[in-house]
């Protein structure tokens, strides 16, 4: 009977521990952004001449999480959000006064060049995400190229996953980009479709831009939260640390 007793409040004490470790390791709400639904068709060309862009808010991307310090005239970057239950529709303003394509070969050193990375996890669950699919760290580049880590520990396009263009005056940058949104059950090469969208969802989301003007490496790494995560480099690895938004009529 004390045997039995011993292994009842053994079990009991796992349990407890178990259930203690999700609480604590249970993605946190954090950054909470509103982004609300368009009934407005969106072309994706870099032209944000859509009348729904004009009625939503600016986001900064303004939080220096790798390199060195950078002036205004150097790197300033905003978005703005909407949706639709096709997918995440994302305008980035970006002044960057050099734009660097060092690999004609969107595979090779893709951190290393001007980029978007859009950070994304379609349920808003967190964890690591470092060599699976529970979450993306999708980087787009110069020419529309997107890349990610596959669960092979390599770099993969995913080029049907995020439809982008990009129109460039001067030192100022419009990208236009439309976000499909894929479950943690996606499979590289798969015939899965993504998910559709309604009101009252919540999905982890950061962004970032990989600067760099002139050097082997990117110079700067510049996002949207000010997570302390992020500048621990965890962003491509754990999906704790993204931002929540939640999608409103």
């Amino acid at each position: 009977m004390k045997r039995y007793s011993k292994l009842v409040s053994t079990v009991w004490l796992s349990l407890l521990s178990v259930l203690a470790w999700s609480q604590n390791n249970k993605k946190k709400d954090y950054d909470i952004k509103e982004v609300h639904k368009t009934n407005e068709e969106i072309i994706i060309d870099g032209i944000a001449n859509e009348s729904v862009w004009e009625e939503q808010e600016w986001h900064p991307i303004d939080q220096l999480w790798l390199g060195d310090a950078y002036s205004p005239d150097d790197f300033s970057g905003r978005y703005k959000l909407v949706w639709d239950p096709s997918g995440l529709y994302l305008l980035a303003e970006i002044t960057d006064d050099i734009l660097l394509d060092n690999y004609e070969d969107p595979l090779t050193k893709w951190w290393d060049e001007d980029c978007l990375e859009i950070f994304i996890d379609e349920n808003n669950s967190g964890g690591d995400h470092q060599f699976n699919h529970s979450a993306f760290a999708y980087h787009v580049d110069l020419k529309g190229n997107v890349v990610d880590v596959t669960p092979n520990q390599t770099g993969k396009l995913y080029n049907s996953h995020v439809l982008s263009e990009r129109v460039s005056t001067g030192n100022i940058t419009y990208w236009e980009v439309k976000i499909l949104l894929y479950d943690d059950t996606y499979v590289d090469d798969s015939e899965q479709q993504p998910q559709q969208l309604s009101a009252g969802k919540k999905m982890g989301f950061a962004l970032a831009y990989c600067d760099n003007d002139s050097s082997e490496h990117r110079e700067n790494f510049i996002g949207s939260s000010n997570h302390p995560g992020f500048k621990q480099d965890l962003g491509w690895k754990d999906a704790s640390v993204f931002g929540t938004l939640i999608l409103k009529e």
